[in-house]
């Protein structure tokens, strides 16, 4: 015969704190103290990493004289003329630069669009020999630096008599070379559902029926992330710029902010800085307005 013992009374008055209405309001405000935690830790990182910017903007109104020996944010001397002289500065005014920025962003928005949805659809939807080993290439070609390429590309475009146009930068667009954005649009159309296609194909669509009027429609947040990216990156484009363009009225503004910089004479910090608002500008309107469509098509494109 067992007998039951009852519990000691320490084990007692523990299992009653447990039970007391006293441990959800602890848990409560430590679910308090967590958010506030980390919202206090995003904002200090916010700052951190927007601090530059800020500064940017503050010494694109300082004299040159004072940029770099008043460190504060705010100009303690304010010279709104560094604009002026900035946009005047340069053998062509900076909106020749900017413009010569704006047709190659365009032509580069026009062909990334156009071509590397037409490939995304054909790698994702269509059946043919050697897709597989096609779209491995693709890949591997995302890992090849353009310093790789640049040489023969050079020599390419030298033998058409492209240097110093516009076409070197442009006509690659046309030809569906970001393996980038194939491949964002690649996932975006095989989350797409088939009974869409079956229907289009049971109403007599065939594949131009069904690209534009199916899977276009239905791609416009993969669209709009391939359109906001290709805008940042050529806008920020130096390097090849810097190869294929080398006369002065060719040049774009990343090129052009360049040449504030002369270590024989001293550089020209303040219309520099300003000129670098400038062409931030662009940039920062594209990433507001587009901001809601960015996050949405990285977030469906990583879902599918």
């Amino acid at each position: 015969m067992t007998t039951t013992t009852s519990p000691d009374l320490p084990t007692r008055i523990r299992r009653l704190a447990d039970d007391s209405p006293v441990r959800p309001g602890r848990e409560r405000w430590r679910s308090v103290l967590r958010t506030t935690l980390r919202h206090a830790t995003m904002i200090v990182a916010a700052v951190i990493m927007i601090y530059p910017l800020i500064w940017l903007v503050g010494s694109s109104f300082k004299p040159t004289e004072l940029i770099f020996r008043d460190l504060s944010v705010l100009p303690t001397e304010w010279d709104f003329s560094n604009y002026a002289s900035g946009w005047e500065a340069l053998s062509q005014p900076f909106g020749r630069y900017m413009l010569n920025s704006a047709v190659i962003v365009a032509g580069c928005l026009l062909g990334n669009l156009v071509t590397c949805s037409m490939a995304g659809y054909a790698f994702a939807r269509l059946r043919f020999r050697g897709r597989n080993m096609w779209f491995a290439m693709m890949l591997i070609s995302i890992m090849l630096p353009i310093h790789v390429i640049i040489v023969p590309r050079y020599i390419m475009f030298q033998q058409m008599d492209w240097i110093n146009t516009f076409w070197p930068l442009i006509v690659p667009k046309l030809l569906a070379t970001d393996a980038f954005f194939i491949f964002l649009m690649v996932q975006f159309f095989r989350g797409i559902p088939n009974e869409l296609e079956e229907a289009a194909r049971i109403d007599g669509c065939g594949h131009p029926r069904i690209f534009f009027s199916v899977m276009l429609p239905n791609a416009v947040p993969a669209l709009a992330t391939t359109a906001i990216f290709t805008f940042i990156w050529t806008w920020n484009g130096f390097f090849s710029q810097l190869i294929f363009l080398t006369r002065d009225e060719m040049r774009t503004a990343p090129l052009a902010l360049r040449l504030f910089l002369d270590p024989a004479t001293g550089s020209n910090w303040g219309p520099m800085f300003a000129m670098s608002i400038v062409t931030l500008v662009p940039i920062f309107l594209v990433f507001l307005f587009g901001q809601r469509y960015l996050v949405q098509g990285i977030a469906t494109t990583g879902m599918k």
